[in-house]
């Protein structure tokens, strides 16, 4: 069989949260996807290797998702089929440094309600770490939270793009509920 390698760079001080207490982050993560993790802990730099591309590219996938800000408990979530991860580059968005304070602080909110209204109204998880925006979710949702913080960062209003979840939220569970009750 032969054996694949990825290298993993992830911020240093998400170095400690990927490997968990006593190591359980580091080892759920390699039962759970058939892997191998090394890392180097000076250099925030992750070797995980296995036979399996699928399982190595979902472990891949979590290993991102943790040293982009994620929780890990979400982070596992990628092991399942329908759960998807993307990442929004803020800079891209950013004319200089302060404009991605200023971007950053859009997304967040104040005491971090602005995320946490797209979060519910999408039923996608929001991370905002760096110089990036992160989510996890069913594919469907991530989308919809990917467009709401573009929307964000291109300068719509708030109210605006809440109003607009909103609007697909109620779509969806009408087309939910006429799927349901159709047979």
């Amino acid at each position: 069989m032969d054996q694949y390698t990825y290298e993993i760079k992830i911020p240093k001080e998400r170095v400690a949260v990927l490997i968990g207490k006593e190591g359980s982050i580091k080892k759920s993560i390699e039962e759970d996807t058939s892997t191998t993790l090394k890392i180097d802990s000076n250099e925030g730099d992750v070797f995980v290797s296995g036979e399996d591309a699928l399982k190595l590219y979902s472990a891949r996938e979590i290993i991102t998702a943790i040293g982009r800000g994620f929780n890990p408990d979400i982070a596992l979530k990628l092991l399942k089929s329908d759960i998807i991860f993307e990442i929004i580059h803020i800079a891209e968005y950013a004319r200089n440094k302060n404009d991605e304070k200023r971007l950053k602080g859009r997304i967040i909110g104040q005491e971090g309600k602005s995320r946490k209204i797209i979060e519910e109204l999408s039923d996608a998880h929001i991370c905002v770490y760096g110089k990036t925006a992160s989510f996890i979710g069913e594919a469907y949702n991530v989308s919809l939270a990917k467009r709401a913080v573009s929307s964000l960062l291109n300068g719509s209003t708030h109210a605006k793009v809440f109003k607009y979840l909103e609007r697909q939220r109620v779509i969806n569970k009408t087309k939910e509920f006429e799927a349901k009750n159709k047979g």
